[in-house]
Formats: C-alpha cells, sequence, structure tokens
C-alpha cells in the first residue's frame, strides 16, 4: 500500500507579499520609481491605540445637556496684533490650487467659514474663490514661492512658513504637466503643461538664524498685524520646534508621517517621517522646557480622522489639530457612489491617491473642467461643515466624560494605551498599569 503526501497550502513571504513583488516588477519594468498622493498606508501606532479614562468616583463628568463645555482656541497671541479666534480646534491644512480644483478650493473654504475655523492656501499661491469664500486665511509660503506676493500676503490672516510636510519631510512637492493649465501656470509663473518639481528648502535662508530675519522682514511687510506660523514635518519634533519657538514663531504646525500629499515618491510617503503618535510629546515638552507652551501654540497634523483623535491630540497638549485627506474625503473624495469610474483608473474607491494624474472621477484633485464641474462647492461646503460640526461634538462629548469644560483641559492622565509602543510614544501608561515604557518606576 503506498501513501502519498496530502496536498499543503502554498505560503507566500510576508517580507515579499504581493504589494512588494507588483512593486519590484513595475519598476524593472519601467526603470522609475512610484509616485503617488494621500499618506502613509503602513500600519503604524496611531491615536486607536489609546484609550480615554472617562470619570466615574474619582472624577465627576460633565452633563452633556445642561453643563457647558467649550472648544474656542485662539492662535498667534504672542507677537501678532491680531492672533486668529477660531469656534473650533480643528482647521483645513494647506493644499495647493493646482493639486485641487478651484471648486474644491472654494467648497473648503465655505465649510471652514460656517464651522468658524481657517482654511490655509497651500502651494501655488491665493485663488480668488478661497479668498472669498474663507473668513478666515492662512497663506503659505513654501519654499518653492510659487505664486508669493505681498498683496496676498496683505490680503490673509495669518502666514504659514511651510519648512517640511509630514508625507516628505526633506523632500520637495511635485505638480505633473497635466495639471498646469492657462491659470494655474499664471498664479505660478510656470510653463503651461510642463511637470514642476518644487524645492525642498527655502532659497534664502540656512537655518534658524536666517528663518529669524525672514519671519521679522514679514511682520515688517504685514505690520506685526498677522500671526507667524511655522510647519514642519514629523521627524526631529523636538529639537524643530524649540528653533521654531527661538526663531519667532507665533504658532508651530507639526505634520505627522500619516499627513498626505498631493504627489511625491512612495518611498518618502512609507519610510520618512515619524507617526504622528509619536511626534507630539517630544513637541510639547520642547514647548515646556521653554516655558512656552499654550503661548506658542501647536496644531497637530497626519492622520486626524474623527473628534476622538482631536480629543486625544489635544490631550497629549496640541491646542488645535489640522486635516487634510479627511477634508478631501468629506467633500466627496473616494466615494463608493463612484465606483465605476474609479474602476476605470485601474483602482478602487479608497485606494485613489493618483491625485497628481488630474483625473479625480470626483472633481476635487483635477484641472478637468468637465470632471471640475461634477463638483457642487456650496452642497460640498455644507457636508465638510457638517463633518466638522460632528468632529467637535465627539471632542466635547469624551471631554465632558472626563470631567472638563473645556476641551484644552483635557490632559495626558485622562489616557491610557492599548500598546507598549502606543504607551512609549504618548508618554501614558500602559493599560490596566502605572507603567510608561521608557521610564523608571519610582
Amino acid at each position: 500500500m503506498s501513501y502519498t503526501n496530502p496536498p499543503t497550502t502554498p505560503r507566500k513571504s510576508h517580507t515579499f507579499d504581493d504589494y512588494t513583488l507588483s512593486e519590484i516588477r513595475r519598476a524593472a519594468t519601467t526603470g522609475i520609481y512610484d509616485i503617488r498622493g494621500a499618506g502613509a498606508k503602513r500600519r503604524v501606532p496611531h491615536f486607536d491605540d489609546l484609550l480615554f479614562l472617562g470619570a466615574s468616583m474619582s472624577r465627576y463628568p460633565l452633563e452633556g445637556y445642561r453643563e457647558r463645555c467649550d472648544t474656542d482656541v485662539v492662535l498667534g497671541s504672542r507677537y501678532a496684533k491680531k492672533p486668529l479666534h477660531l469656534k473650533i480646534p480643528i482647521t483645513i491644512a494647506g493644499m495647493s490650487f493646482g493639486s485641487l480644483s478651484a471648486n474644491a478650493k472654494e467648497a473648503l473654504g465655505r465649510g471652514a467659514t460656517i464651522a468658524g475655523t481657517s482654511t490655509t492656501t497651500g502651494d501655488g499661491g491665493m485663488s480668488t474663490e478661497e479668498r472669498g469664500q474663507s473668513q478666515t486665511l492662512v497663506y503659505q509660503y513654501l519654499p518653492s514661492r510659487y505664486g508669493m506676493n505681498p498683496e496676498d500676503l496683505l490680503k490673509a490672516d495669518a502666514i504659514e512658513i511651510v519648512i517640511g510636510q509630514g508625507a516628505k519631510p526633506g523632500g520637495g512637492g511635485m505638480l505633473l504637466g497635466q495639471k498646469i493649465t492657462d491659470r494655474v501656470a499664471e498664479m505660478r509663473t510656470l510653463p503651461k503643461g510642463i511637470d514642476q518639481r518644487s524645492a525642498s528648502r527655502h532659497p534664502d535662508w540656512t537655518g534658524p538664524d536666517d528663518l529669524e530675519i525672514k519671519i521679522l522682514e514679514l511682520r515688517e511687510i504685514t505690520d506685526w498685524q498677522k500671526p507667524i506660523f511655522i510647519k514642519v514635518g514629523g521627524a526631529r519634533p523636538y529639537y524643530d520646534v524649540a528653533l521654531a519657538v527661538k526663531s519667532g514663531a507665533d504658532v508651530v504646525v507639526l505634520d505627522g508621517m500619516q499627513g498626505g500629499t498631493a504627489a511625491t515618491q512612495e518611498v518618502f510617503i512609507e519610510h520618512v517621517g515619524m507617526p504622528t503618535l509619536a511626534c507630539i510629546r517630544p513637541a510639547v515638552q520642547a514647548l515646556q522646557d521653554l516655558g512656552m507652551h499654550r503661548k506658542v501654540q501647536l496644531i497637530v497634523s497626519g492622520g486626524i480622522r474623527n473628534g476622538a483623535d482631536v480629543a486625544k491630540a489635544l490631550a497629549l497638549g496640541a491646542d488645535a489639530v489640522s486635516i487634510g485627506t479627511a477634508a478631501l474625503v468629506a467633500l466627496g473624495d473616494n466615494d463608493p457612489l463612484r465606483e465605476a469610474d474609479y474602476q476605470k483608473l485601474g483602482t478602487t474607491a479608497g485606494a485613489y491617491d493618483d491625485w497628481h494624474e488630474g483625473k479625480d472621477p470626483a472633481g476635487i484633485t483635477t484641472q478637468d473642467p468637465d470632471l471640475m464641474a461634477r463638483l457642487d462647492p456650496v452642497l460640498a461646503g455644507r457636508r465638510l461643515a457638517n463633518y466638522l460640526k460632528v468632529m467637535t461634538l465627539e471632542a466635547q462629548t469624551i471631554a465632558r466624560a472626563c470631567g472638563h469644560n473645556h476641551v484644552h483641559n483635557l490632559e495626558p492622565e485622562d489616557l491610557c494605551a492599548l500598546t507598549l509602543e502606543a504607551a512609549a510614544m504618548a508618554r501614558v501608561p500602559l493599560a490596566g498599569t502605572d507603567w510608561i515604557p521608557g521610564r523608571d518606576r519610582l
């Protein structure tokens, strides 16, 4: 009687998984690196790895329908004569006209204004649609200087000097030629239809001493009226925040690696920078060591999705958060209702990230007139306002449950962590213990 081995299920490599193999084949076929938009897709410790400790006996919760929980925030009160007074601690991140359509920029301005918060221009200058619909508009001052002019500096409510971005710390931006239309070319002083790569660093300064001079120049141009933000990518948050403060910033924007981008090399998105969760506490520590926590405001961005994320960022020491990718989804990006259109592009709703190609079926990350017309800026703005309202209500609900009458009163003691990694990064105890990894017990 003979015996044969039973068939076994073929085992694939964890290191060389299907996606990795497909990338090797793509690189071997094309000889170029992959470019895409959005943020990191790999699993890294994030806000989901934290939980709140609601009040019971040792703390007294607030009654949601009878006791107030405020959400307002003031940004830029250090030096600016006219700091920003926002109703909610959730702002709209910089996303450029060029990478986004004019209708999308208008919708962002409409939604932010309804919600009582600010939006940000991004690279490429100030569009009339965004300025016209944004009650509070932050003007980004980038290494490219695309669209930069003193007139728009004066029209802005604040100026954000961009040093780095979470999706690509140390890297510049990209804008493919098919998105450089006549209008985009005119605003950026670029040739129409030619691919552009933005600089990775500012051309007229090389360090914090030069930056201090630049900030003083901007303050003189704007008569010290407008707050000066500095945006850094999450790589060395302690030192970058400390140097930003010493250079004279009113506000520091800290963008973790889950932050999105219009277009860059995928190797940047997935392998450069630190998780947002790992960036917050070193940044707060720098502010505390300088005696500037809450005097220089900290805005955290990179993967913020809901009110719980907002509340956790505030509890760890941030003054506000900023959203980009989530705002585009609220406008209508990656909507399953357009699944057939996404499949025609070789992708699926929820995975579409080739924003740089300008073929967005939702009419958001495109300059194609026919596609742009699909986005109703009034309706999309209302959707964004609804989303911001829900996020704010969720953050308020959590703050009340922890016994606080303002979302800024949330603190690290309200949190515990589910994993060792999150406990170490957030510097809060591992759930069920009083142990914070990396700290010696008393």
